[in-house]
């Protein structure tokens, strides 16, 4: 059993992000043994669960004309356009039924705002609304987290980044994770993680 101070967080592992779903993930269920046998040596565990609604500023269907995965600029920023996912009551948004629940002492949803959308489990992606999950954490007296789940590029990697700068020692257990690796985006998410101090283990 780890230390009362590390927390295990559990990404996104979603049908929608297996394989079959609106934004399947390679291989995305292989992430789901591994989390599993990991739940139990953690006294705080987290699951994070997209959760949006069906007319989401992200999602492709709601800009006529514009195909999936291709980019739009937001208030916040420049944003990927998704294929519609996660949609808050539907199948896709369960979590993949061979994940172990019971363990999770909080299920926290995001991306629930139409107009935002919602990577990182602390942040919105305008970087400065809170999800709550911070002040969650700190007032559990966790100082150490552990990110696993779907996916490594883009919903893990920005949770990472944010956790390392809120200053959480940050470890990314890569054997529980797998990437969509948009462009390139999954060697791109490593470096950053490295740079910000992030621990990497085991491999995909």
């Amino acid at each position: 059993m780890r230390p009362a101070s590390d927390a295990l967080i559990v990404i996104d592992v979603q049908n929608d992000f297996c394989p079959g779903g609106a934004l399947a993930v390679e291989k995305g269920d292989a992430v789901v043994a591994p989390i599993n046998a990991m739940m139990d040596d953690y006294a705080v565990c987290v699951l994070t669960q997209d959760w949006h609604p069906q007319n989401h500023h992200s999602f492709a269907a709601q800009h006529p004309g514009a195909e999936p995965f291709s980019m739009i600029e937001m208030a916040y920023g420049p944003q990927v356009l998704w294929p519609t996912h996660c949609v808050q009551g539907s199948p896709g948004a369960a979590f993949h039924p061979d994940l172990r629940t019971d363990p999770a002492d909080l299920i926290l949803r995001k991306g629930f705002r139409p107009e935002i959308d919602s990577y990182s489990a602390f942040f919105e992606n305008d970087q400065t609304t809170p999800t709550g999950l911070q002040g969650y954490l700190r007032s559990r007296g966790v100082a150490s987290v552990t990110l696993v789940g779907l996916a490594t590029d883009f919903c893990v990697g920005w949770s990472a980044l944010d956790a390392a700068r809120l200053g959480f020692v940050v470890t990314v257990d890569l054997s529980a994770c797998r990437a969509i690796d948009l462009d390139g985006s999954l060697a791109r998410s490593l470096e950053q993680m490295r740079g910000a101090g992030v621990t990497l283990v085991g491999s995909a």
